[in-house]
């Protein structure tokens, strides 16, 4: 059975047709997958489990059907919904990961991350990813109400947006050597990642042997799949 691999989805209630391509994706194709593992920013924010946003819920209900119905769905936080907790992985029935997972996929060893930590030459992203990362801040964040959150969530991404628009475009694009030293650590030659928002498959080096670094693309206009069967992998979009 194939296993699908997503990534930067942004979802929100603001942009309804995002969630409809979501939906309509797992109806039709992760239904039928053995597994779905989604590589960080599923949501463009998540300010915590008990956000009140009717406009988000269907997504939940839609993994919730995926898993129920045979479908292993993964979950790793990205930059954009690092808030994912317990409470909605129990809801959905997906399993929460870690920064970085190595998992098996038809025989081939493949170390998965959202990406973010890769790009290292971006000094700013990480100090800032440090702070909000920090237990202590997302303890005192997730203890301010709703409102307060949302208003908080709101100002970030519009640091972010004015901060991107300002920054070099190869800074914030993966550094190479943390790229080479992160698949040396994990003793892997495949890696998956989204959040650069540029997907491609790009074939390196690594200590005299071929690897594969594999990018997936956000979904914006289309979705951006990495889907793997007995046969190999393809990049597509749907």
């Amino acid at each position: 059975m194939a296993v699908f691999f997503i990534s930067d989805l942004h979802l929100e209630s603001a942009h309804p047709e995002g969630i409809e391509r979501f939906i309509d994706f797992a109806e039709r194709e992760a239904c039928i997958a053995e597994r779905l593992y989604i590589l960080g920013d599923l949501f463009e924010a998540w300010i915590g489990d008990d956000d009140t946003d009717a406009g988000v819920r269907p997504v939940a209900a839609a993994l919730k059907h995926l898993t129920r119905s045979g479908t292993a769905c993964f979950i790793m936080h990205g930059n954009r919904d690092f808030l994912i907790g317990e409470r909605f992985v129990a809801e959905t029935g997906c399993t929460l990961l870690g920064d970085y997972e190595t998992v098996e996929v038809h025989g081939t060893a493949v170390l998965l991350t959202h990406g973010d930590l890769l790009c290292t030459d971006d000094k700013d992203y990480m100090t800032l990813r440090a702070t909000v990362r920090d237990p202590a801040w997302q303890a005192a964040f997730l203890a301010k109400p709703l409102k307060e959150r949302r208003a908080i969530a709101d100002g970030l991404r519009q640091l972010s947006r004015t901060e991107i628009a300002a920054k070099p475009e190869d800074i914030m694009d993966v550094n190479q050597a943390a790229v080479e030293a992160t698949m040396q650590r994990f003793g892997v030659r495949t890696l998956l990642h989204g959040h650069t928002h540029r997907p491609a498959v790009h074939e390196i080096t690594l200590d005299g042997e071929k690897a594969l670094r594999i990018v997936l693309g956000e979904w914006h206009d289309g979705a951006s799949v990495v889907r793997w069967d007995q046969k190999g992998f393809e990049l597509v979009e749907i």
